[in-house]
């Protein structure tokens, strides 16, 4: 799939209220959310048929679109119908989900306050964020040169296409060193997250992790540390400073794409790939499974 344009694949995407053929799902080049950034997105991951915390999903685009300043013209139960119905229409069992809403092409220029807000949701199937063999012995991390930016500057609680424009300059550069993807602290020089995951830390038994307090509080990183603390582990969530990781045994990213991904390198830093890392791999593969799927085994 690797070598197929994302624009040449098959089959439908659900676009304002209708399902599309795949090649004919376009916008004119002069969108505004193409140029000004104003979209909003989310990735989903569908196991066994079901989009796993679809609804969460749904809900945090529409609070993405609020925060910035438009209203998706879909109701969350509409869009997770469209999602489900668009998941059968395509005959996958196993799937990323990508929804996303954008800024029209009606006006050109900064403001765009009577631009149409196009909604579409796209599903392909999408196997392993990482290369699975090497996720399986941990992956290496760079230390992004970009940072995380201070909340007052940007809407770190939306998950908006403008915040990725550094995360992709910065998983680039690490990918050009021959990394898999990068460690970026925020605009105070704590650690915050990989480029497109949450990140913690396990000392002493214990799990570490940033506090979300400029950068997305992913729904994984959630489900994770609830799945941790089910196995009696202790949480916290702190600043924590890059010379510290010097005193960490283990190293994980939680998100949609990189779902749990154990890491055995950043920088000059080495970790382990060890049992708690291991153990909540395990559990989210168990927990995003369907309720009728692990009942009929």
């Amino acid at each position: 799939m690797a070598s197929v344009p994302f624009d040449q694949l098959d089959g439908f995407i659900w676009m304002n209220g209708a399902f599309v053929p795949w090649g004919d799902a376009k916008i004119h080049v002069l969108t505004h959310g193409l140029h000004y950034a104003s979209a909003v997105f989310e990735g989903e991951r569908a196991y066994g048929g079901e989009i796993f915390k679809l609804n969460e999903h749904t809900e945090r685009l529409h609070e993405s679109a609020r925060l910035l300043g438009f209203k998706i013209p879909y109701s969350v139960a509409e869009l997770n119908d469209a999602s489900t119905t668009l998941l059968k229409k395509q005959g996958f069992q196993d799937a990323y989900v990508r929804p996303i809403a954008w800024r029209g092409s009606e006006q050109m220029g900064v403001s765009a306050q009577n631009n149409r807000i196009n909604v579409a949701i796209a599903i392909w199937q999408w196997p392993s964020y990482f290369d699975p063999a090497q996720k399986l012995k941990g992956i290496r991390l760079d230390v992004a040169e970009w940072r995380r930016p201070d909340p007052r500057t940007a809407p770190s609680r939306s998950k908006a296409a403008g915040l990725y424009m550094i995360c992709t300059m910065s998983k680039h550069a690490a990918e050009a060193k021959g990394y898999a993807d990068a460690m970026m602290l925020d605009w105070r020089g704590q650690v915050a997250e990989a480029t497109g995951a949450n990140i913690f830390f396990v000392k002493d038994g214990k799990i570490h992790t940033p506090k979300p307090d400029c950068f997305l509080d992913g729904i994984t990183r959630r489900t994770v540390i609830g799945l941790a603390k089910d196995r009696g582990l202790e949480i916290i969530e702190r600043a924590i400073l890059p010379e510290e990781l010097e005193g960490f045994e283990q190293c994980f990213l939680t998100g949609t794409a990189a779902e749990v991904t154990p890491v055995s390198e950043i920088g000059p830093y080495r970790f382990e790939v060890g049992e708690i890392a291991k153990n909540l791999m395990n559990d989210y593969s168990i927990a995003v499974q369907p309720k009728h799927a692990i009942a009929a085994e």
